[in-house]
């Protein structure tokens, strides 16, 4: 059997062609990687890698994480500026037997002398939507914080080994130096090949109050199924965030065991992922949640018909 599962309809196209590849019998962790280096590389996706939404001085710093489920090797990087692929130094990074985590200038020096791409990640698109929010915060008293889409991905191969990974541009207009849930281990990714992953996406601070992508592997290390664990995991997260904080804020789980079977949980509405396995296409998944619970539909045509036209749109400032 071989699986993934990503956050987001950003991901089906890289999550096809690295399932692919696991059907030719790739590694799980080089599907993985493979898989969100084409996310990065897109910049229409503008949470993520090249053309990600820059910080609140116009700088695109970069979160990603990677894991291989069969060592609990994790790397990753945090506030690195200037770097093409940054879940490829992450991936590295996870090599070492110590130094697994950089943060910015380290991180860029690693890069480096590793020899990965440097590359300017803020395109034109990118600085027109950050003069389009900075006009709208100063003339609409909109809140600056606005688009937090990781791409989050499990991996499994017809070895049984599992993989995660993660990359984001984080919190649109964040302060220089913000880091969320993404890079994290427990919070924003967790995997092992024994059990299952997890990945999330949505409120980094709020995410990394629950270390919910470990507790929903705990869970299915417990027997459940990765859908019941998302949705235990999820309802709980949010139902505490708001019973002590008033609110909770967008909290979205994709989940895969190490038999093929998934699960996502979400407290939003129209929330997507993408997944394929052996026995199922790469398809697009539009989530919304009735009495508690999360329920997917296939996205229709005109969804994601909609979705391309939207990401590609003009960006207006009046």
């Amino acid at each position: 059997m071989w699986a993934m599962i990503a956050t987001w309809r950003m991901a089906i196209e890289g999550l096809t062609k690295a399932c692919n590849e696991l059907e030719k019998g790739m590694d799980a962790g080089d599907a993985v990687e493979l898989a969100v280096r084409e996310v990065e590389n897109y910049p229409f996706y503008k949470s993520v890698g090249y053309g990600g939404l820059p910080n609140e001085n116009c700088e695109v710093e970069l979160d990603a994480a990677y894991m291989d489920g069969d060592t609990l090797s994790i790397g990753a990087v945090a506030g690195i500026k200037d770097f093409a692929n940054p879940v490829s130094i992450a991936r590295k990074l996870s090599d070492d037997k110590v130094n697994n985590f950089l943060v910015g200038l380290g991180a860029e020096e690693y890069a480096h002398k590793n020899g990965f791409e440097r590359k300017n990640m803020l395109t034109d698109r990118a600085k027109l939507h950050y003069k389009k929010r900075k006009k709208e915060t100063l003339d609409k008293g909109l809140s600056p914080y606005a688009g937090h889409d990781t791409v989050g991905m499990i991996s499994l191969d017809e070895n049984g080994k599992m993989c995660a990974a993660t990359s984001t541009s984080g919190l649109f207009m964040k302060k220089r130096g913000r880091i969320g849930d993404s890079a994290l281990s427990g919070s924003g990714f967790y995997v092992d090949s024994e059990v299952g992953g997890a990945t999330a996406t949505g409120l980094g601070e709020d995410l990394m109050k629950g270390c919910i992508s470990y507790e929903i592997v705990r869970l299915m290390k417990e027997g459940k199924h990765p859908q019941e664990a998302c949705d235990i995991a999820v309802s709980q997260l949010d139902r505490e965030l708001k019973r002590r904080r008033g609110k909770a804020g967008d909290l979205s789980l994709v989940a895969l065991n190490n038999k093929g079977e998934w699960g996502v949980a979400t407290n939003i509405e129209g929330f997507s992922f993408s997944v394929a396995t052996k026995d199922e296409a790469p398809t697009v998944y539009v989530s919304k949640v009735v009495d508690g619970k999360t329920v997917h539909e296939v996205a229709s045509q005109e969804w994601l018909d909609a979705y391309a036209k939207r990401i590609k749109a003009p960006i207006d400032i009046d």
